[in-house]
């Protein structure tokens, strides 16, 4: 088979990638700059110049594709320019989708997310939850505009798969996961958030959900390929059994958490923060729970995450080499 890939120089796209190639498929991907593409080059994927903000860099690359997975997004958390959110997310959501109808291509995935649902207030919900209400971050927002795009053409037709990770870690990491993991292995994490849940996925079951999707997902549906739901606390928790690195003795409920986000309000207007301490990254982990379950995902797809314990642990191995920390005492 022939696939499409966007966002294949990204996390999850670099992994999705990496399993296509493995198992024989061909795969065209685009770049902004193909030159810092040679990671993908040398695994034989198809490197092309293009940007899913502009709709005629597609067309060529996307011709003759058996299938498209429509990965790329912005992810960032209290960041001062948003700007990218509503260009990457949205706009290039629609770019993507509407030459994919274009090309009468039969079979597409989008990658959305758990964000999409907000805060779901401890309750792991399924795929058939709605939520309604402000959303907390202009990522969450952007993406949920974006996933609504793509139920529009669905609607309309298009054979496409929406699939829902949470939170995605492992080795290869740029986001503020991993920040928060060399922070407390540098013992320099100030605090942990009660209350905080996600769902954890390894980035290798995630790109495997994702083909998963592709090869026996049902046109039109949508799937939580979430990993295991845990606190963040809970995390860190199996993250000292492993390594034996002690905790930070602090720990800060959703109140202080949301007093100090209003407070940053205030300080940001002035005075650039790191992004984690602005209002918009304090308010992401006051307390909330981006949780799922994947139940339908397993039912339909056969995708079977590994537990966070086993991720956690070869994660953490692949930082503490980067970081040249001792691993005899890792559990």
């Amino acid at each position: 088979m022939r696939y499409f890939v966007t966002g294949a120089t990204g996390f999850i796209g670099g992994q999705v990638v990496r399993q296509l190639r493995a198992s024989g498929h061909a795969v065209v991907a685009i770049a902004r700059d193909p030159s810092r593409a040679q990671d993908l080059t040398t695994l034989g994927v198809e490197v092309v110049s293009g940007d899913i903000t502009d709709p005629t860099s597609l067309r060529g690359p996307m011709t003759g594709a058996d299938g498209v997975f429509h990965i790329a997004g912005w992810y960032k958390i209290g960041a001062r320019d948003k700007t990218e959110g509503e260009r990457i997310n949205v706009l290039g959501t629609q770019n993507v989708l509407e030459v994919m109808a274009e090309l009468g291509i039969q079979r597409g995935v989008y990658t959305s997310t758990l964000a999409v649902n907000s805060d779901t207030r401890g309750r792991e919900v399924d795929e058939t939850y709605r939520f309604t209400g402000a959303h907390l971050t202009v990522y969450d927002r952007t993406k949920a505009e974006a996933h609504h795009i793509a139920e529009r053409f669905i609607a309309r037709g298009l054979p496409l798969v929406i699939v829902q990770p949470g939170l995605v870690y492992g080795p290869g990491d740029t986001s503020s996961v991993r920040a928060t993991l060399i922070q407390y292995l540098q013992r320099r994490l100030p605090l942990m958030p009660t209350g905080t849940s996600f769902s954890w996925g390894h980035v290798d079951d995630i790109a495997t959900g994702h083909i998963a999707a592709m090869e026996r997902g049902k046109a039109g549906e949508n799937y939580f390929v979430c990993g295991p739901t845990h606190t963040f606390i809970e995390a860190l928790e199996m993250a000292r059994e492993i390594t034996g690195v002690p905790l930070p003795a602090l720990r800060a409920g959703p109140g202080l958490l949301k007093a100090n986000a209003a407070l940053m309000g205030l300080i940001e207007r002035v005075a650039p923060l790191p992004e984690a301490y602005t209002r918009e990254g304090l308010r992401a982990i006051a307390g909330v729970t981006y949780i799922g379950s994947n139940a339908k995902a397993r039912r339909e797809l056969g995708f079977d995450p590994r537990p966070l314990r086993i991720g956690l642990a070869e994660t953490l191995r692949h930082e503490m080499g980067l970081l040249g920390l001792p691993q005899s005492s890792m559990t």
